[in-house]
């Protein structure tokens, strides 16, 4: 039996690892706030360990999804940190959404230590993981990748071996750079249709098969029309997304002035108490300001 280690138990990490252990991975999670590792041993089995390199002892596939590149570090590095106990061979997967010099650092130390690495954000959200069908954009070493299909099938709809170690990472700041513009994009539609006096359903089926269609379209109108922001990817994980973007555009010399204007929109959309707002909230920002 493939033995599994997963590291952060958020509202990602936490079902995802659960698909982990319902297809049958002996998995051992590790997390911050002890309690939440106790309770998902209760619902799921498997283990709990107290520190990250006690989790991964053994373990042929290791995955960690946390917070941001500190929090990625915490985990890997020190007397507790994963890479202290880090057997040969074994498979690490970074699912946390990171700058891509982070990924191209741990792939060099955990290369050290004999063993593979594969920088791995996803996409889908809460309820994507939730529902097992992420969508993991994989950087690292392909045969690597190409190993661990199964395992990630466990809670990936679908995977895309985008190049060496950082390339998932900057693929993913491409996937936000692109929800960033949509979003805006129908929240401006959505405000002016409301003003005007369309009827939301309506305009939503005369648009939405066509050029002008989207996954955000179909999947949050109704909601934004609502005035309902209580669901999906917080605002303030988007701005630390779309900081990496920027940060990764201007070590290239590229001007993303797009970009760079809804993270400021989502700024305020902050300021206005919605951090914890899903990305659609946009819209509020804009009937406030009306």
């Amino acid at each position: 039996m493939t033995k599994c280690a997963f590291i952060g138990l958020g509202v990602m990490g936490y079902p995802m690892a659960g698909h982990l252990q319902r297809q049958g991975y002996a998995t051992t999670v590790y997390n911050r706030t002890a309690a939440k590792a106790v309770q998902w041993v209760d619902q799921y089995g498997g283990n709990a360990a107290k520190t990250p390199r006690e989790a991964v002892a053994g373990a042929d596939v290791v995955m960690v999804c946390v917070g941001n590149d500190d929090d990625v570090r915490s985990v890997f590095y020190g007397d507790d940190g994963l890479l202290a106990s880090l057997a040969e061979n074994t498979v690490v997967i970074d699912h946390t959404t990171a700058s891509a010099e982070l990924a191209r650092e741990l792939s060099e130390q955990v290369h050290q230590r004999v063993a593979l690495f594969l920088d791995a954000p996803v996409s889908g959200g809460q309820q994507g993981a939730e529902n097992g069908v992420l969508t993991a954009m994989v950087g690292g070493d392909e045969k690597a990748f190409n190993d661990v299909q199964p395992v990630l099938a466990s809670y990936c709809k679908t995977q895309e071996f985008m190049g060496p170690a950082g390339h998932g990472q900057l693929a993913k700041m491409v996937n936000q750079i692109c929800i960033a513009g949509v979003v805006q994009g129908l929240a401006e539609g959505l405000q002016l249709a409301r003003k005007v006096g369309l009827d939301a359903d309506t305009l939503i089926r005369a648009i939405s098969q066509g050029a002008a269609g989207s996954w955000q379209m179909q999947n949050r109108y109704q909601s934004m029309w609502d005035n309902h922001y209580d669901h999906g990817f917080a605002v303030d994980w988007m701005r630390k997304d779309l900081k990496i973007a920027l940060q990764e555009g201007e070590r290239n010399g590229l001007s993303m002035p797009l970009t760079a204007l809804v993270d400021q929109f989502y700024a305020e959309v902050q300021q206005m108490g919605g951090a914890r707002w899903d990305t659609s909230s946009l819209l509020a920002r804009l009937e406030r300001n009306t």
